[in-house]
């Protein structure tokens, strides 16, 4: 397994189920707890983006390596995927500057929206992981900065 893409899929998994613990905390009526978890779970999301853009500037994304047959399925798939993952982090980020700025009413609408698009998030994530570097060798990869200055 390609160590980058474990790391990365790690941190957005370990998102996810702080995000799930996060929503049984506030339940229970743990607001510090809640928050605290909640914090960890954006930068636990914060760092797969790191990982995953230095990933794909410096060393590339794999295309996909399964059967010729599959590639449109897949594409369709990481396209849905891509948008999931756009519309997480942008609801993310207007989910935590709302409990940032204490306007908890709207945060309390925002946020489980934002946590049932996050759970998916993590899961289309976990399955392009799987079809690109488990179930089916990965394609090739060229990073950004050698496709850009075509060495």
């Amino acid at each position: 397994m390609p160590l980058l893409p474990t790391i990365s899929t790690f941190f957005i998994v370990l998102s996810a189920i702080l995000v799930a613990f996060g929503w049984i905390f506030i339940a229970k009526g743990k607001a510090a707890t809640h928050k605290k978890t909640m914090i960890a779970a954006a930068i636990s999301a914060l760092i797969f983006f790191i990982i995953y853009v230095s990933r794909t500037v410096f060393v590339g994304n794999s295309s996909f390596g399964g059967p010729e047959e599959l590639k449109i399925y897949y594409t369709v798939f990481l396209i849905f995927h891509i948008i999931l993952a756009t519309t997480g982090a942008v609801f993310g980020l207007v989910t935590l500057t709302l409990a940032f700025k204490r306007k908890i009413r709207k945060h309390r609408k925002i946020g489980p929206v934002t946590s049932i698009i996050w759970f998916f998030t993590a899961i289309t994530g976990v399955m392009v992981y799987l079809l690109l570097y488990v179930l089916y060798e990965g394609g090739g990869t060229t990073s950004m900065i050698k496709a850009i200055l075509g060495s």
